[in-house]
């Protein structure tokens, strides 16, 4: 008896010891809670936050010398919580339960039983067999251990400044819920950061005054365009905007014919004979509305023939917008401070490091390249100065109206069909469109909205054929596609394209992006290679240097790939197929363009979506274009011209910068040594069947015919038109030169008028580019850049003129090197000195002729300069093709 009872002494002492630990973790529990709850609140209020799209996108804490014992107190209560865990209950049932039964035991215990009642003897009772099966239960479970567990786990945690990404600190599960990724950054990114958005703040500011300064300038020449339109329609026409009876002869005997007169009359109209108030509230109604209908019909209208003032003033906004935005080296810099502001808060001097969380669809590297481009803007952004006299406005949009239209559309000012902008994609992918984001960091210029949806396609669907009719900018979407890979972290980007086209990469990358190209192609590939693999960037190459690529060590990985002229991987069996194949397949995403609309060409079309889609299905049974284009329309986007063009503007100018061959180098060379200047600007020609402009007009050629078009080609040279007319397939009319009399030209003019779709009219441009309507021709192509402009002037004229329906393609043909380059250099430098005298005097824009110099005094300055450079080094060509890729 005596050790049953010593052992039940020592039971309720263990009980007892087991109660006051539960009490003491309990409270340590309560107060490591609290002390975790305050310090989460100040977390959050010392927290930055970076929304997009109206949505979280990146959270941003300094750390603070009170910051590590802080997420000390939030390490050790997410520690406490999980040692706790299945373990609270049983300290609860110890604090209460148990602690209970021992005082109901203790009330009737020993001598205090003689005097207890029954009900508390009866009530000791229970307790102790309620202790009893407590203890035997907390021996079975180890209870001392589970405590002694849980008090380990529930000390303080340290944290120190260099242990920030500790697990313990769960920093996802209470900072930045569902963050993707956390990361430690130093602080001096973002005193960087405050720094370069105390220089942009002033200038976004700007750049939104000049924005609504613009936006006020469009709706100006929206009200004159509908103020001319409104005074055209007659006071009758008031009737069919109402099923109400209108009474206005009163208004025809008082001289109102027009709605305009009705809307700027500033008089009641109820003291008109014949008007009654109710009459005059109908009228005014009626006339408002035509007014309002008229207006929202409107697009603002930028006319080179009628020269208004409201459209020159929109035209002074936008060119101080642009250059304001330009300054910048991109458009969506300044959009980017607007994101960025929040995190413009001075950070004290103490702080060494800042937590960086990206939430989904964000990285923290998009953000700190994002801030990167805002350092590096504002360092070298000068002063504006807007007060300075500017050109005439209309000069700059001659130049370049593509850029002020892009504007227009960015501005809302161009009414886009958004089922022609779409082309024949499904409902599902073009919400699968919209939604996906395009960040514009490292682009120039603005995108139309119809190029803004052929990027976002391509990111969407990620490898995707864009077919888009020449001439509507196939090159900026894809530019735009490696500029979202640049922002996303994607550091190697590359463009596969044709030899004769490398040049207009480089230039359009230089020109639209602040990208930085590597033409890995020509005698100083091999440093280009070794500059991108180091540095990233955009490498340019052709199908053939692919060849040498491959067999490069050293690769990285390559984000995006865009496939210029995709035809020419048309046959999977070439080895210049299969090299692009395998860089398409290994890139995350890939872009082929092809000017060619495939539905006409099903079964090359078929294996160029199996190398972006192998996955679709090309059915040739019962073929039609609807049903082809619901089968590829997840991988294939075309547009036309006319469908997303509403505004037709007169023409779309290529200037396509072309090597000169191996054998055409040599001619060159030869005509350069003898000092003829003639045979210097024909010898790109002298080698026909290797003549890279040769092939180039093939191709337009080509294209034309497929989109159902017909082409004019100019030439000073009849030798040339000669070579040409020998070389080119299907129907050819020509040469037109000055020999032929006057009623043959008109009749060449007719048959070729008449002729199908893809004829071609070779024309001298002295002979054919005066005096003759060619409308018929919405393709033309010159042959070299012409010594007078005024002569190039009124060729592309005999095109682009009444009558004529579609948007004219205009292409010049220029060899890299020589002579073309030199003639257009020294005729831009002309022209800028013409659009000075322009300012000052009237009589440049009625005698352009006052443009044209000395033919003799310009080529003595070419040839002068091309003998020096040719026994300086040898005129090498870019053609390192290697035959047996084929």
């Amino acid at each position: 008896m005596a050790e049953m009872a010593s052992g039940r002494r020592e039971q309720r002492a263990a009980l007892r010891t087991w109660v006051r630990i539960a009490q003491t973790l309990q409270n340590r529990a309560h107060d490591i809670h609290t002390k975790a709850t305050y310090a989460v609140g100040d977390l959050a209020g010392a927290t930055m936050s970076v929304v997009r799209d109206a949505q979280p996108a990146w959270a941003v804490l300094p750390i603070e010398p009170e910051t590590p014992p802080a997420l000390g107190a939030v390490a050790t209560d997410r520690a406490a919580k999980q040692a706790l865990g299945g373990n609270t209950t049983i300290l609860a049932s110890l604090t209460s339960e148990v602690e209970q039964s021992l005082q109901a035991e203790s009330r009737a215990s020993g001598i205090r039983k003689l005097f207890a009642g029954k009900k508390a003897v009866a009530a000791a009772e229970r307790a102790a067999r309620h202790l009893d099966e407590w203890a035997a239960w907390a021996s079975a479970n180890n209870l001392t251990e589970r405590l002694a567990t849980v008090d380990r786990h529930t000390q303080p945690i340290s944290i120190a400044p260099g242990d920030l990404l500790n697990p313990a600190i769960r920093w996802d599960e209470w900072w930045a819920p569902s963050a993707v990724e956390i990361q430690i950054v130093q602080a001096s990114v973002f005193r960087r950061l405050h720094k370069a958005l105390a220089v942009l703040g002033p200038l976004a500011a700007q750049a939104s005054s000049l924005r609504k300064e613009s936006i006020a300038a469009g709706d100006l020449v929206r009200v004159a365009e509908t103020r001319k339109l409104v005074g055209e329609i007659l006071i009758n026409r008031l009737r069919d905007t109402t099923q109400e009876r209108l009474r206005l002869g009163g208004l025809e005997q008082a001289g109102f014919d027009t709605v305009l007169k009705v809307l700027e009359y500033r008089g009641p109209l109820a003291v008109l004979p014949g008007i009654g108030d109710v009459s005059a509230t109908r009228i005014k109604a009626a006339a408002r509305t035509v007014w309002r209908t008229t207006y929202d019909e409107t697009p603002v209208l930028l006319d080179i023939n009628e020269r208004r003032p409201e459209a020159a003033n929109l035209l002074a906004c936008l060119h101080r917008w642009d250059k304001l935005r330009r300054t910048l080296n991109s458009p969506t810099l300044l959009q980017m401070v607007g994101g960025l502001n929040h995190l413009s808060r001075p950070m004290r001097p103490n702080v060494a490091q800042v937590v960086v969380g990206a939430y989904p669809e964000q990285t923290v590297d998009e953000l700190l390249t994002k801030i990167e481009s805002l350092c590096a803007a504002a360092d070298q952004v000068a002063p504006l100065d807007f007060s300075a006299t500017e050109e005439d406005p209309w000069n700059d949009f001659l130049r370049r109206p593509a850029d002020y239209f892009a504007m227009l559309d960015e501005l809302g000012f161009v009414t886009e069909d958004p089922k022609r902008v779409h082309g024949d994609l499904p409902d599902e992918i073009i919400e699968a469109v919209r939604r996906q984001q395009l960040d514009k960091t490292f682009l120039l210029g603005s995108l139309r909205g119809y190029q803004d949806f052929g990027a976002r396609f391509a990111l969407a669907q990620r490898k995707v054929i864009i077919g888009d009719e020449m001439g509507l900018g196939k090159t900026f979407e894809a530019i735009a596609v490696l500029a979202h890979a640049r922002s996303i972290g994607g550091h190697h980007s590359m463009v596969i394209c044709p030899a004769a086209v490398v040049t207009n990469w480089m230039r359009e990358l230089s020109s639209k992006s602040t990208l930085t190209a590597h033409r890995l192609h020509g005698q100083h590939r091999a440093a280009a290679l070794h500059a991108w693999v180091r540095r990233g960037g955009v490498a340019v190459t052709t199908f053939e240097s692919l060849g040498w690529l491959n067999q490069s060590e050293s690769w990285p990985e390559v984000t995006a790939v865009i496939v210029d002229e995709a035809h020419y991987i048309k046959n999977p069996s070439a080895r210049r197929s299969a090299r692009t194949t395998q860089r398409i397949h290994e890139a995350d995403y890939a872009v082929l363009l092809t000017g060619t609309p495939m539905e006409n060409r099903i079964d090359e079309f078929r294996t160029l979506v199996g190398y972006v889609r192998p996955d679709l299905l090309v059915h040739t049974n019962e073929f039609t274009p609807q049903r082809f284009r619901r089968q590829v329309a997840p991988a294939y986007l075309r547009r036309n011209v006319e469908d997303v063009l509403d505004e037709l503007p007169s023409s779309v100018e290529v200037d396509e910068w072309l090597p000169l061959s191996t054998s055409d180098a040599r001619a060159y060379e030869r005509s350069v040594i003898d000092g003829n200047f003639m045979a210097m600007r024909q010898a790109a020609f002298d080698d026909p069947t290797n003549s890279e402009k040769l092939r180039r007009l093939q191709v337009i050629v080509a294209e034309a015919e497929s989109n159902g078009r017909k082409v004019v080609v100019f030439s000073y040279f009849r030798t040339v038109l000669t070579t040409i007319a020998e070389h080119l397939d299907g129907t050819v009319i020509g040469p037109l030169t000055g020999s032929v009399p006057a009623d043959a030209r008109q009749q060449m003019v007719d048959t070729f008028s008449s002729a199908e779709h893809g004829a071609v009219l070779l024309a001298q441009i002295v002979a054919g580019g005066v005096g003759l309507n060619i409308q018929a021709a919405s393709v033309v192509a010159i042959c070299e850049p012409q010594l007078k402009p005024t002569i190039e002037w009124q060729a592309i004229a005999r095109a682009r003129r009444m009558g004529q329906l579609e948007t004219v393609q205009v292409h010049r043909l220029l060899s890299e090197e020589g002579v073309d380059r030199r003639v257009t250099e020294i005729l831009a430098h002309k022209a800028r000195l013409f659009d000075e005298f322009a300012r000052v005097s009237e009589s440049a824009n009625v005698a352009p002729e006052a443009f044209d110099i000395s033919d003799a005094e310009l080529a003595q300055q070419v040839v002068a300069a091309e003998r020096e450079r040719i026994l300086s080094g040898p005129v090498t060509s870019q053609d390192d093709s290697d035959p047996s890729l084929d």
